[in-house]
């Protein structure tokens, strides 16, 4: 699951780049304004905001790709960016639900879905790595392996006076 998530952002970061670079080339070659921003300016902003985008999507996929090969939860800053990519999936799944087409919404609600499973997948409660199973556990209250832990006490604690 986790390579079928790579491939697909892998796919998409080359279509993000490639479509705001399309449309930095048709706003330059058209000579479009919007609200009289330069159209070099608007021109190069598309084609440097597809990058950016594009390379961001690249580097959640690397991430995912990363995740597939080690076959572990992703942890810190890898973590942080499944986690936003599944957060732009959703806002852009409202975006193509409200102005786009339906199909549209369809594809950012699985790579949504995608992510989501991803992280639900991957992530294990895991104890403390010094934790002994109850089955396991020493026969002796007094672990002679482990002198420093004093064994549980026979008697609970007196309960706290009313006053």
């Amino acid at each position: 699951m986790a390579w079928i998530l790579a491939v697909v952002l892998f796919v998409e970061a080359f279509g993000v780049a490639a479509l705001n670079w399309f449309l930095g080339i048709v706003a330059d070659r058209q000579n479009m304004s919007l609200a009289g921003i330069d159209p070099d300016a608007m021109s190069v902003s598309s084609k440097v905001g597809g990058v950016l985008f594009g390379l961001y999507f690249l580097l959640c996929a690397l991430v995912a790709l990363l995740v597939a090969v080690r076959d572990r939860a992703p942890a810190g800053l890898g973590r942080i960016l499944l986690i936003s990519v599944a957060v732009v999936h959703g806002l852009l799944g409202a975006f193509a639900w409200a102005m786009l087409s339906k199909a549209a919404f369809a594809f950012m609600v699985v790579v949504l879905g995608l992510v989501v499973l991803l992280l639900m997948t991957y992530d294990r409660l895991e104890g403390p790595s010094d934790a002994v199973p109850a089955s396991e556990g020493p026969k002796d209250p007094k672990d002679p392996e482990r002198p420093d832990r004093d064994p549980a006490p026979i008697t609970p604690p007196p309960a706290p006076s009313p006053s």
